[in-house]
């Protein structure tokens, strides 16, 4: 008997037609559906969840002590900030300058975290896109006959062994739905971006401490020219008592005194001598050489140079910091990856595909018989996972909030920096002008002392005395003015000079 089928026709010899059509209709409206499918696919990628990033404002008030930087009067003309350097007009300094920046090994360390984090945006963005694989493989299998299956095929005549090859491309793609992905990549972008900053900061950090080496060198320098000079003096100073003593005008007391006199002036200059070793180590090893290697360069003291203009009244400076740049870009980093943890709640597309064949033998492996695609649209949604997700968008919104919390405070950081440096600037150019006071009036005082003395009108111990304020004065001075230099070192850098 021939059954029915639904709708009152019978089974027969033409239901096998009837059956294929409508799988050639089926098929028809498979894909179309499929392609509608894709279609809303790409338009819902469109759309990225999390929260779109913001920067925030720095908002602050004008610098307060930077107005008396710019006022400052009789100084050189102001040089621009990326090379500020050049405002100190002396060739040395440039030249050390340009040496710390081809040479340092920090500074090359830093352009080597710049690439790794801009291989990771890299890959990130590599994410989004399809992958590619080209596939082979030659397999031969024995099968056991005490396997089950081997056991039913071998009734069959299927054969115990078997050589199987396979060749072909396959492809695969997970459709960023909700964008968590891009938000990974934003993510990974924006940290390139911060280590881009921080080897900006390497770089203003190094060229500012390769200055301040060289202006505390000249200071030590300097330094050791005036206590050279006293020296002099005092030994000057201890003949006389001695062919005083010898004609007895003189006491073995007053001889001693000027001895000690001599020899702790002595011992300043030895301590000197240790600083201006150590700091003349320290520049070399900032130019990325062996300590000792350009010593002679600086053997020779030279003037510590005068202190150029230095304009630093709106805080607007404070946006260039390479230290506010970079945790600018961290806050954005990790805004990103609220986005990139809250894609865990929605379901994820992939579409994979592979052309390839499949033989028995090498020869029919590239023949229509063997040619074998596949096609597969893969979704995956997580469910249940126990709050997993709940905890990392909870993980990514606290680091967000606490990113901005320090962002915050670097600004604050940077403002302090700023208004410390300019105080010290000041103040210093003002002790300066105070202590070059003190000498000529010190200078005066030992020149009327020993005058005093060789006419008996006072003890040794008041030219001794006047000897011993003198000498600190003096050696006073070239530490204010180097002082003063590194000041303005210092504002240059907390400026974000030299980027």
């Amino acid at each position: 008997m021939r059954e029915r089928m639904p709708g009152g026709e019978r089974r027969g010899n033409h239901a096998p037609r009837r059956i294929m059509s409508g799988m050639r209709y089926d098929a028809g409206r498979a894909k179309t559906a499929v392609m509608l499918m894709l279609g809303c696919l790409l338009v819902v990628a469109g759309c990225a969840v999390g929260p779109d990033y913001v920067k925030p404002e720095v908002g602050l008030g004008p610098l307060h002590n930077a107005e008396a930087v710019a006022s400052r009067p009789s100084v050189p003309e102001e040089p621009p900030l990326d090379q500020w350097w050049m405002g100190f007009r002396d060739p040395q300094l440039t030249r050390i300058i340009e040496r710390v920046f081809k040479q340092n090994l920090d500074i090359q360390a830093s352009l080597e975290r710049i690439a790794q984090a801009r291989a990771g945006a890299k890959a990130s963005g590599a994410k989004l896109l399809p992958t590619l694989d080209a596939n082979a493989q030659a397999t031969y299998e024995r099968a056991s006959l005490e396997d089950p299956l081997a056991a039913v095929a071998s009734t069959i005549g299927f054969p115990r062994y078997m050589e199987v090859y396979s060749a072909g491309l396959s492809a695969s793609w997970e459709v960023d739905l909700f964008g968590g992905l891009r938000r990974q990549e934003e993510a990974a972008s924006a940290v390139a971006g911060a280590a881009e900053a921080m080897h900006a900061g390497v770089r203003i950090s190094i060229a500012a401490e390769a200055a301040d080496t060289y202006f505390r060198i000249r200071g030590d320098q300097a330094q050791l020219q005036v206590i050279g000079a006293r020296i002099a003096n005092e030994t000057d100073l201890l003949a006389m008592l001695k062919e005083q003593r010898s004609h007895g005008l003189a006491t073995d007391r007053e001889v001693a005194q000027g001895e000690a006199l001599l020899a702790h002036t002595q011992g300043m200059g030895t301590l000197l001598r240790i600083d201006l070793e150590m700091q003349l180590n320290r520049i070399d090893v900032l130019m990325g050489v062996q300590p000792g290697t350009y010593a002679k360069e600086l053997s020779v003291a030279s003037a510590i140079p005068a202190v150029p203009r230095i304009t630093a009244q709106s805080s607007d400076f404070l946006r260039r910091r390479p230290d506010v740049i970079a945790a600018e870009r961290e806050l954005a980093a990790a805004n990103a990856r609220i986005g990139a943890a809250l894609a865990g709640y929605y379901p994820a597309i992939s579409l994979s595909g592979l052309l390839g064949y499949e033989a028995f033998t090498v020869g029919n492996l590239f023949k229509n018989d063997t040619f074998q695609p596949i096609g597969i649209l893969g979704l995956r949604w997580r469910l249940f996972d126990f709050g997993r997700v709940d905890a990392e968008v909870a993980q990514a919104d606290a680091a967000t909030r606490e990113a901005l919390i320090r962002y915050r405070q670097v600004i604050l950081r940077a403002a302090e920096d700023v208004e410390n440096a300019c105080v010290s600037l000041v103040q210093l150019e003002a002790y300066r002008q105070d202590v070059t006071k003190q000498i000529n009036a010190l200078t005066q005082v030992y020149e009327d002392s020993k005058t005093a003395y060789q006419a008996g009108m006072i003890p040794l111990t008041d030219v001794l005395d006047a000897d011993r304020q003198l000498l600190v004065a003096e050696s006073e001075l070239p530490h204010a003015q180097a002082g003063a230099a590194r000041a303005a070192v210092h504002l240059f850098r907390s400026l974000g000079g030299g980027w």
